[in-house]
């Protein structure tokens, strides 16, 4: 007999079947995503690629519960998201999601540490519990040293580095990446896709992320390419 344990472990941690998504636009109707289908196991990384406007960005916003598909279903640890009230997805975007975006989205008038325990501190943790974990985190990116910095007195390096280590601090279920080195220079970006790489893999996070960088997507498990609206694995 499996037990419960084995089951919970054998779950994906995300698990799409045919979503689709379309857009209304000046000609009518532009379906974006045709019935998407995607299976992501505990701790794995799967890198998507596609070309300018082929809905990476769209199809992430539906796997983070940002957006709503048109059709199909979506469970995020074995819970339907589709069917969740809004109160209910703020709630799962918070608790069991990180996100990261091509731009750092860092609140302007905290610091860097303080950038990192917000996300916790939503989340219910205690003030000294998320400043533990946010100084971990500084340290783990190599910003230790800019703590107490705000985001205008952060390179954009750094700024997206202190991003990375918000979206990882609370210990997210899915962490979801779009485009996360899209905004700096070619050695830069090379830096954080090695830290973003040893980091999730470090504390076992798994992580979806959309890139046009074949660099990033060669540290994934899988790389898989959307294309006409739906996804396929990409040749290697």
């Amino acid at each position: 007999m499996v037990g419960i344990e084995s089951v919970a472990l054998e779950q994906p941690a995300l698990e799409a079947t045919g979503l689709r998504k379309s857009y209304i636009g000046p000609g009518g109707e532009l379906r974006v995503l045709d019935g998407v289908d995607l299976v992501v196991r505990r701790g794995e990384l799967v890198a998507i690629m596609g070309v300018s406007g082929s809905g990476k960005s769209t199809l992430l916003n539906l796997l983070g519960a940002l957006d709503r598909p048109d059709a199909g279903t979506l469970q995020i640890g074995g819970r339907s998201v589709e069917t969740m009230q809004e109160h209910a997805r703020c709630r799962l975007r918070c608790e069991r999601l990180g996100f990261v975006f091509q731009s750092h989205h860092l609140l302007p008038e905290f610091t860097a540490e303080e950038n990192i325990m917000m996300p916790m501190l939503i989340a219910g943790r205690s003030p000294d519990e998320a400043r533990t974990r946010a100084r971990a985190m500084l340290a783990s990116v190599g910003l230790s040293e800019r703590a107490e910095h705000r985001p205008n007195e952060l390179s954009g390096g750094e700024a997206q580095r202190v991003a990375v280590a918000r979206a990882l601090a609370p210990r997210p279920e899915l962490v979801l990446a779009d485009e996360p080195s899209g905004n700096l220079d070619v050695a830069t970006a090379a830096g954080l896709h090695d830290l973003l790489a040893s980091l999730t893999r470090d504390e076992h996070h798994t992580v979806v992320l959309v890139t046009h960088d074949d660099r990033l997507a060669a540290l994934a498990d899988r790389v898989l390419l959307l294309e006409g609206g739906r996804l396929a694995p990409a040749s290697r």
